[in-house]
């Protein structure tokens, strides 16, 4: 989930890693199976860092529920595949001007109509720059965005020029220029509808949000549980399997892996290490590994001692010194697959970038590093949350650094996940940070523009090179999805010389349930497709 193009969810994804953080927690962590209705699915969960909007969450936690509660246009099958959700149809003839046509029948939970002007009227609030909202990014593409979201001062329009009503099923939109993928780009969550009942009081909106989704807002406990009920009447082709979920906070993965083992938690998406070796043993088949579209990386802060005016030869050095291989066999028990590019393998444009930089190479690291200057004070420091499981990994590559290369790199823990992201917010990364990163949708596209594009909003490492900025514009406004990927492909082998990361692994979905459930399946961005789990 996910700057001028991102989000995070992943980011951070975001916001993922060896499962996602959780902020909070009661002293309970989580408590009991008791108060959990019947029929319901209980979760791990956190507390979301933003009110329930679409448009202003970008996280896990809260993208969770998010996802819950609204439908949009288009999704994703498990991988990656495009299909229609609230949309009939979306057709272009030129990649800039997109017809719009919604299926009949489909409701918000208020009972009152999803019409086109549900989705205009809401992206037009969502892009205002007034709303400070944290996706209004997302609607960049359309004509129009620039009146709306000037980029100092007040808007001049309250409306996008680029959206326009035709009918109560059918709406267009207008881009500044074509956008090959732009359809792909729908899947994500900003690009919702919201009913008239939100802009009486948007912010209690946030607190109990009504949406079109597969579920219903119930409540929502701060810092202990949110709890969303399934409708009945929900026209979607993810209806629900079971009767709801609660979404419950832990402040620690162990307590939510202890919990479900004791049978007081259906299902944890997330294994820390130190569960990771006896996950197995534990949970028998009910522990799964899969696979998804998302990143680990180290990410240089440009603007830190360390990494100002760097020479690229010193963080492929770095990245040459850590034991990707050792360290995802032993510290992560196979769970993660060492990178071998910038993007994953389940996004379409993926590529295996021809080189050793990726590679563990201790004489070669250190000749690298030498030959780029070396790193002011010889010292690294590598900034991640505590309560996301990062903490054994972190100090292996350090480990890894340090023995290669005699650069001192040490661990820089914040205490959660929040106070980690507030940090790269603003520009206080001693060096460098955790880069964690699941797809907002299945295109090698997300993976760079949205992390790596000159003042990208999750561009937490300010790289800028106009080289790469050159490539990414080429692909936005290719001929076709096709031409479009692979310019991104020849962008990548440019980000590989520029190196504004440090690619690390993989991620595979930890997963462990209880005995009570079943149907537990992950889609491609890791996060489990919560409306195909049974209760017993």
């Amino acid at each position: 989930m996910r700057g001028a193009k991102t989000m995070q969810w992943s980011a951070l994804a975001a916001a993922v890693a060896l499962a996602a953080t959780a902020c909070g927690g009661s002293d309970g962590d989580g408590g009991s199976a008791a108060g959990k209705p019947a029929g319901y699915v209980s979760m791990f969960n956190g507390e979301p860092q933003h009110p329930l909007m679409p448009s202003n969450t970008n996280e896990k936690f809260g993208g969770y529920v998010i996802d819950a509660l609204f439908t949009g246009l288009v999704g994703y099958d498990a991988k990656g595949g495009l299909t229609n959700m609230n949309a009939e149809s979306v057709d272009t003839k030129d990649n800039k001007t997109w017809t719009v046509k919604l299926k009949k029948g489909w409701t918000f939970h208020d009972g009152t109509d999803v019409t086109a002007e549900s989705y205009v009227k809401a992206w037009n609030w969502m892009a205002n720059v007034k709303n400070k909202q944290a996706n209004s990014y997302w609607f960049g593409d359309i004509k129009g965005y620039e009146d709306v979201h000037p980029e100092k001062g007040d808007p001049k329009k309250d409306e996008m020029s680029g959206l326009k009503v035709v009918d109560d099923q059918t709406f267009t939109i207008e881009l500044s220029e074509p956008v090959p993928y732009f359809e792909y780009k729908l899947g994500y969550k900003t690009f919702t509808p919201l009913p008239e009942s939100f802009y009486k009081d948007p912010k209690g909106f946030g607190q109990k949000p009504v949406g079109n989704g597969p579920y219903e807002f119930q409540k929502w406990t701060h810092n202990k549980l949110i709890q969303v009920k399934a409708v009945d009447s929900y026209k979607g082709s993810n209806k629900a399997k079971n009767k709801g979920i609660q979404f419950k906070n832990y402040s620690k993965l162990e307590s939510a892996y202890q919990d479900a083992l004791s049978g007081n938690l259906d299902l944890v998406d997330g294994v820390g290490p130190k569960d990771l070796p006896k996950r197995k043993a534990d949970f028998g088949d009910r522990a799964l590994d899969v696979p998804y579209a998302g990143t680990q990386s180290i990410v240089p802060a440009f603007y830190s001692k360390p990494f100002k005016d760097v020479d690229p030869k010193v963080i492929q050095g770095l990245s040459m010194a850590i034991d990707r291989k050792t360290i995802t066999k032993t510290v992560l028990q196979g769970t993660r697959i060492p990178s071998k590019g910038f993007t994953p393998p389940q996004v379409k444009g993926y590529q295996k970038l021809d080189t050793d930089v990726l590679s563990y190479n201790p004489k070669k690291a250190k000749q690298y590093i030498e030959d780029g200057g070396g790193i002011p004070g010889n010292k690294i420091w590598i900034q991640y949350n505590a309560d996301g499981g990062h903490k054994e990994w972190v100090t292996a590559v350090c480990n890894s650094i340090t023995k290669a290369t005699g650069v001192k790199c040490v661990g820089d823990s914040k205490p959660d996940f929040q106070t980690d992201l507030e940090a790269r917010q603003a520009d206080k990364v001693k060096g460098t940070y955790r880069g964690g990163w699941l797809a907002d949708y299945p295109l090698n596209i997300n993976f760079m523009q949205d992390l790596y594009k000159t003042g990208a909003s999750t561009n937490y490492g300010r790289f800028s090179d106009k080289k790469v900025d050159e490539l990414f514009t080429k692909g936005d406004h290719a001929d076709s999805l096709d031409a479009s990927v692979e310019d991104y492909q020849a962008a990548e082998k440019e980000l590989l010389k520029k190196m504004p990361a440090i690619p690390l692994w993989d991620y595979a979905a930890n997963i462990v349930h209880g005995e009570n459930i079943d149907g537990v399946k992950v889609g491609f961005d890791g996060n489990v497709l919560i409306t195909d789990i049974t209760v017993k």
